[in-house]
């Protein structure tokens, strides 16, 4: 019973991590990702596919991806985890 009581105690502040993984984006892209951050210079995420958040994000941890504002992106992807990752595609992407 207390391992039980553990786990799910784990899984949900897991789940919580994730949830908050698109906090440090608010900022720039908006709640729901509806902006084009710093004055029109990146895409509006909100009409991306999960796919394509999945592979931007990974391609700015790679140094691979990005336009004008990579520099700044990849950054802001170092400390996310592919969990973090998929967790912003699921919430922001098509």
């Amino acid at each position: 019973m207390k391992k039980s009581i553990v786990l799910l105690a784990i899984l949900g502040l897991s789940s919580l991590a994730m949830a908050d993984a698109y906090q440090k984006c608010v900022v720039c892209h908006g709640k729901t990702g509806e902006k084009a951050a710093l004055g029109g210079k990146s895409k509006v995420i909100k009409d991306m596919s999960k796919a394509d958040i999945v592979a931007a994000m990974k391609g700015y941890q790679a140094g691979t991806y990005g336009g004008a504002m990579k520099a700044m992106m990849v950054e802001h992807s170092k400390g996310l985890s592919e969990a973090d990752i998929n967790a912003i595609a699921e919430q922001i992407g098509k």
